[in-house]
C-alpha cells in the first residue's frame, strides 16, 4: 500500500511538472491546449485506477490501455512527459501477467528512449543505454519481490489452513476423549448401580411369598442404592466429585464406606488401609474410587467370589489400590484378547493411565484375583536447609 502510494504521488508531480516545463518552454504554441487537455485527461483517469483493483480485469485493462495510449500521445506531442512512464512501470506490472507486463515496460522504454534523444538533440550513449538498464532493474526487483509476497501469501494460507486442521484434529480428540471418559464413568457408577439394583429386584420378587420380610429388606436396598445412584447421575451432569468424596471423608472413608454398600448375602467386602493417610489431589481419589467401583462390578459379575478385599496403601511416592477376590480366577493374557472380564479393566487401565499409573493383575483359573493399580504422587516440598 504505501509503495502504491508514492507511486501515485510521484505519477502526479510527474504529470505537473513536465506540464509547467512545458508551458515554460514553449509559451503560447498551437499545439498548448491539447497538451493541457491530454495532461488533465491523463490526470482524471489516472484517478480511476485504485478504484478498479489490482486484478487484471476487462475495465482494469481498459483503463490501463487509456492511460497508456494518452501518454504515449503526449510524449508525442511533448517528449518531456517520458518521465511519467516510471509509475507507468509499476502499474503495469502490478496489473499485467509477467510477460505481457515485460512487454509494456519494453514499449514503455522505448518511447522514453525516443523522447530523450529527441529533448537532447544529439546521439548520447547514455540516453539510449541507461533507460532500459534502469527499466530491467526496476522490472526485475518488482518481479521478485511480487513472488515473494505470493510465496508469502501461499505460506500464511498453509498456516492458517494447518491452525485450522490442528484445532479440528484437537476438537475430535478431545470428542473422543470425553466419550471415552463418559462410557468409563457411566460404568463406574451409574451400570454398576443399576446391574446391583436388577440383582436385589431379583432375589426380592424369588422370596417374596415366602419371605416377606427379606424381599422387602432387598427392596428397601435397591431404593438406596437408586437414591445414590440419583446423586450420582446429578453430580455427573454437573462433573463434581463422586459423591462419596463429596461428603468431606476422603478417599479412604469413601472406599470403607463402598466395602459396606457392596457386602450383602452373596459377597463380603472388607476394607484396610496401610501407611499413614496423605491427602490426594481430587483427580487420584475420584479415580482410585471409580477404579475400586469398576472392580468390584467386575468381581461380582464374572468372579464368582464370596469375599473380596479392598486395601488402600500410603507409600512414600505413590498410593496402591489392590482389589482381591476368592473367585475363579481368570488367565489375565486372554482378557486382553477376548475381553472375559467385560469393559472394567480398559476403563481401569486407562483411569490409571491418564494420571501415569499402572495396572497389574495376578490370576489363575480357580486361585482368585488381585487387581493391583499404583499411581505416582508428587514428592513433598523439602524444608529449605537452615544455614548460619
Amino acid at each position: 500500500r504505501w509503495l502504491a502510494a508514492v507511486m501515485h504521488t510521484a505519477f502526479f508531480l510527474l504529470l505537473a511538472a513536465s506540464l509547467a516545463r512545458f508551458l515554460l518552454r514553449h509559451p503560447g504554441e498551437p499545439r498548448t491546449p491539447w497538451i493541457i487537455a491530454l495532461s488533465v485527461s491523463l490526470a482524471l483517469l489516472y484517478v480511476l485506477g485504485p478504484s478498479l483493483g489490482t486484478r487484471p480485469t476487462p475495465h482494469r485493462l481498459a483503463w490501463l490501455t487509456l492511460v497508456v495510449a494518452a501518454w504515449g500521445v503526449l510524449v508525442l506531442l511533448a517528449p518531456s512527459f517520458a518521465w511519467c512512464a516510471v509509475p507507468l512501470f509499476y502499474t503495469g506490472l502490478r496489473t499485467l501477467p509477467p510477460r505481457a507486463a515485460l512487454v509494456l515496460v519494453a514499449v514503455l522504454t522505448a518511447f522514453v528512449v525516443t523522447a530523450q534523444l529527441e529533448l537532447a538533440g544529439r546521439f548520447d550513449p547514455n540516453l539510449l543505454f541507461a533507460p532500459p538498464a534502469w527499466a530491467a532493474v526496476a522490472s526485475a526487483v518488482f518481479l521478485y519481490m511480487q513472488r515473494q509476497a505470493a510465496r508469502q501469501r501461499a505460506l500464511i494460507d498453509d498456516l492458517i489452513r494447518t491452525r485450522r486442521e490442528l484445532a479440528a484434529t484437537e476438537r475430535r480428540e478431545g470428542t473422543l476423549a470425553e466419550r471415552q471418559r463418559l462410557s468409563m464413568e457411566i460404568h463406574d457408577t451409574l451400570a454398576q448401580g443399576l446391574s446391583s439394583q436388577q440383582m436385589l429386584l431379583q432375589a426380592a420378587d424369588r422370596v417374596w411369598d415366602a419371605d416377606p420380610a427379606k424381599a422387602r429388606t432387598h427392596v428397601r436396598t435397591a431404593e438406596s442404592i437408586t437414591e445414590r445412584g440419583l446423586a450420582e447421575a446429578r453430580r455427573f451432569v454437573q462433573d463434581l466429585a463422586p459423591a462419596d468424596l463429596a461428603d468431606g471423608g476422603g478417599v479412604t472413608q469413601a472406599l470403607r464406606a463402598l466395602a459396606e454398600q457392596e457386602s450383602d448375602a452373596g459377597l463380603t467386602v472388607r476394607f484396610h488401609a496401610e501407611g499413614g493417610p496423605v491427602p490426594l489431589p481430587d483427580r487420584v481419589g475420584s479415580a482410585l474410587l471409580r477404579i475400586a467401583q469398576g472392580a468390584l462390578a467386575n468381581v461380582r459379575e464374572h468372579a464368582e467370589a464370596s469375599t473380596a478385599a479392598l486395601t488402600l496403601t500410603f507409600l512414600d511416592d505413590q498410593v496402591v489400590l489392590d482389589v482381591a477376590d476368592d473367585g475363579r480366577g481368570f488367565h489375565p493374557s486372554a482378557s486382553r484378547s477376548t475381553g472375559v472380564r467385560g469393559h472394567g479393566l480398559p476403563a481401569i487401565r486407562a483411569r490409571a493411565g491418564q494420571l501415569g499409573g499402572t495396572l497389574t493383575i495376578e490370576s489363575a483359573p480357580g486361585e482368585g484375583t488381585v487387581l493391583s493399580v499404583s499411581i505416582p504422587l508428587e514428592p513433598p516440598l523439602e524444608p529449605p536447609l537452615e544455614t548460619s
